[in-house]
């Protein structure tokens, strides 16, 4: 990154600090599984209807072992208003079933071990490492895509150089704060 970005970045962080402060993640989850869920199921979907359709499945299946224990029928039928449900039905049932089965119940702490699990890509990783181990995790959305190339910090399209270009200019404990708010930012605007 130029120079000149770096200190636009700065100046962008401040200013960011300054009208948002501290965000937290607007997916309502209780424990490290259930945010692991909602971040699946906010794919093409967003946070109000997630939070909605996710208050009715952590009652029937607050975790990941009786999560696994659920059909593929009864999974569809919680999550159904959600698009894409059927596919994420099937992944949210194989990643439970290997949370169970592998991790004791609980979910894993490292990108590699999370980007293996099924419906569980780089971004949705970042979220779940950030938001509920208070782990570095820099989460490249669409907003954060869109805005950091406008205000002319990145020059590419592609998270992952994103997230490569603008996370060594910020605080590692201050990643996931500064992706809600570039997030926030890109709502209101």
């Amino acid at each position: 990154m130029k120079h000149a970005a770096v200190k636009r970045l700065e100046e962008i962080r401040r200013a960011l600090d300054a009208h948002y402060g501290e965000l937290t993640c607007p997916l309502e989850h209780e424990t490290p599984f259930q945010l692991l869920v909602a971040v699946l199921l906010s794919a093409q979907c967003r946070d109000d209807r997630v939070n909605e359709v996710t208050k009715g499945l952590f009652l029937v299946a607050p975790d990941a072992r009786s999560m696994a224990k659920m059909s593929q029928e009864e999974l569809e039928a919680h999550i159904k208003t959600l698009g894409l449900y059927r596919a994420k039905a099937a992944n949210l049932l194989k990643t439970a079933a290997i949370l169970s089965d592998e991790y004791q119940n609980e979910v894993p702490r490292t990108m590699e071990q999370l980007t293996a699990l099924p419906g569980i890509g780089r971004k949705s990783a970042n979220v779940i490492l950030g938001n509920a181990f208070g782990l570095p995790g820099f989460p490249v959305d669409t907003h954060v895509t869109r805005l950091t190339n406008l205000l002319e910090l990145v020059d590419t399209d592609v998270p992952e150089k994103i997230e490569r270009e603008i996370t060594p200019f910020v605080p590692p404990e201050e990643w996931a704060n500064f992706s809600h708010q570039l997030i926030q930012l890109g709502r209101d605007f």
